[in-house]
């Protein structure tokens, strides 16, 4: 089996990263959030040579607009499975999925085709996030986006990952002289907000190990932050050359990685 994933397009208007495992007798796509309207979906698959017919099922992190989007329309258009944890269906007003709906819990791994899914809690502020470890049994993908801070049981579900996407939010001096009013920096760059490059190259420098193929910067600002400053902090991180780190953006994402 052979274990790939790429953004589809990563930012404060939209978010979702496509996870496909290969067989020899199928291929199982779980496409993580769904920040987009349904026009916007359909065309960045179709980018890829796809049909959102060919998503086996949606996970959607938490309830906020950027990663929800079109989940629900989706799901009824298509028939299309949908997980999340009960927290975000509340805080969604607890639409009716007419079956399709799936409820995640920290810790109990779920099954998608050949793919394996674990999700685990965060921190941010929304009403129950989850995050998600993604195996096919012989790699291993974690995405990592939308919270204020690595908590130990945070860096305990990132511990030997093959691959990560992780959040690169903001660059704090960014921040601190942006436009964004003060209650918004401080939501911003707090302990349940997003992550900062320098919070960010923290997580990846203590993740790194000398299996892990990929890491991928993800929800960049674009007030905040800026890719040049990115991929310096990861090259730092890493041990590695500025130029060879990648950081998805809102329009095109990423390209396809092997986990």
């Amino acid at each position: 089996m052979a274990l790939r994933f790429r953004s589809l397009g990563s930012g404060s208007s939209g978010n979702g990263t496509l996870v496909e495992v290969r067989s020899e007798s199928r291929t199982s796509r779980l496409l993580i959030d769904c920040g987009f309207n349904l026009r916007q979906l359909d065309q960045r698959l179709a980018r890829e040579g796809l049909q959102a017919r060919d998503i086996d099922a949606v996970f959607v992190t938490h309830e906020h607009g950027d990663h929800i989007g079109c989940a629900h329309a989706l799901s009824q258009r298509e028939g299309i499975d949908v997980w999340m944890s009960e927290g975000t269906w509340l805080a969604t007003g607890a639409p009716d999925y007419a079956g399709r709906l799936h409820l995640a819990r920290d810790g109990e791994a779920i099954e998608v085709g050949e793919l394996q899914v674990q999700p685990f809690t965060v921190p941010h502020d929304a009403r129950e996030p989850l995050q998600l470890r993604c195996t096919d049994g012989a790699r291993t993908l974690a995405v990592l986006t939308d919270l204020g801070h690595a908590s130990a049981h945070v860096m305990a579900r990132l511990a030997g990952v093959d691959a990560l996407l992780l959040e690169f939010n903001h660059d704090v001096a960014l921040l601190s002289q942006s436009r964004y009013p003060p209650f918004l920096k401080r939501r911003v760059g707090g302990n349940y907000g997003h992550l900062s490059n320098t919070a960010a190259s923290e997580i990846a420098r203590t993740v790194n190990h000398g299996g892990l193929r990929h890491v991928v910067a993800a929800h960049l600002s674009e007030q905040n932050n800026r890719p040049d400053l990115v991929r310096q902090a990861m090259a730092e991180a890493l041990g590695a050359a500025a130029h060879e780190m990648l950081a998805a953006d809102a329009a095109e994402g990423s390209p396809w990685l092997d986990a």
